[in-house]
């Protein structure tokens, strides 16, 4: 009898054992499969610089004038403000020569204008307004910054305005795509006009800057046109502005 309570005994004690274990082994799986997802979040987040972003910002980058040698070259005198503060003293001029160019004449057949695309490469003359001429978008930016920056330019197109704060908030200026009234244009302020690629609207009010800050109300941003540095405009309006445009901008990697 003591002989069958002693084996009893020790089978509900091996079954306690098991039992406990067999939940610490389920307690234990549902703490790993946590700390795994965890663990795949963080990694996720952390695959990137962790930069706060500021309440406000204002860098100080010389501020570089297109005039008087090239009256359409915005892009590339922005270009070259960008390149400064990456630590490139690259000389305007010399960006407008190597910026690549798409050689269309400017033509109008049975009423259409035909004409070079942006996207491809400078569109006209860019050294004066006595000949016709457009701009350039930011493909062929990003490649010629490549040229001075292997490696380390960073094409924010498409992105969010707060996307472009962020970098803002690491001292990093952004070169955009905007307009010379920094606020969306009304329709009667673009035209189409066809080209090797398909139509694409376009608008003379075209600009660039390299944006240099923020606030609560306001961009600031130094201005190839007049020359004015930290020069400022309404945030709301500029951010319409960027996105009609096509949300173009780039800036680099420290």
């Amino acid at each position: 009898m003591k002989s069958i309570l002693s084996i009893f005994a020790i089978f509900l004690l091996a079954s306690i054992v098991f039992l406990f274990g067999y939940i610490n082994k389920e307690d234990n799986s549902f703490a790993f499969e946590e700390n795994q997802k965890l663990t795949e979040t963080l990694s996720a987040s952390d695959q990137y610089k962790i930069i706060k972003l500021k309440d406000k910002v204002l860098l100080d980058i010389p501020v570089i004038s297109q005039f008087p040698e090239l009256a359409r070259g915005c892009e590339v005198t922005s270009l070259s403000m960008l390149l400064l503060a990456a630590g490139i003293n690259k000389d305007k001029m010399a960006l407008a020569s190597e910026i690549e160019k798409d050689p269309t004449p400017q033509s109008v057949v049975n009423g259409k204008v035909y004409f070079g695309n942006p996207h491809k490469g400078f569109v006209g003359n860019i050294y004066t307004y006595d000949q016709p001429g457009l701009g350039v978008y930011v493909e062929p930016i990003v490649k010629l910054a490549e040229k001075y920056l292997p490696g380390k330019i960073v094409n924010l197109t498409n992105s969010t305005f707060e996307d472009l704060k962020i970098y803002l908030s690491d001292e990093r200026p952004v070169w955009v795509i905007i307009n010379t009234k920094y606020q969306q244009l009304s329709d009667s302020y673009f035209k189409t006009w066809y080209t090797e690629d398909g139509p694409i609207r376009v608008t003379s009010k075209e600009h660039s800057v390299l944006v240099t800050g923020y606030d609560k109300e306001y961009i600031y941003f130094n201005d190839p046109l007049t020359g004015t540095k930290n020069k400022k405009a309404p945030i709301v309006d500029f951010k319409k502005a960027w996105v009609q445009m096509g949300s173009q901008a780039i800036t680099f990697q420290n």
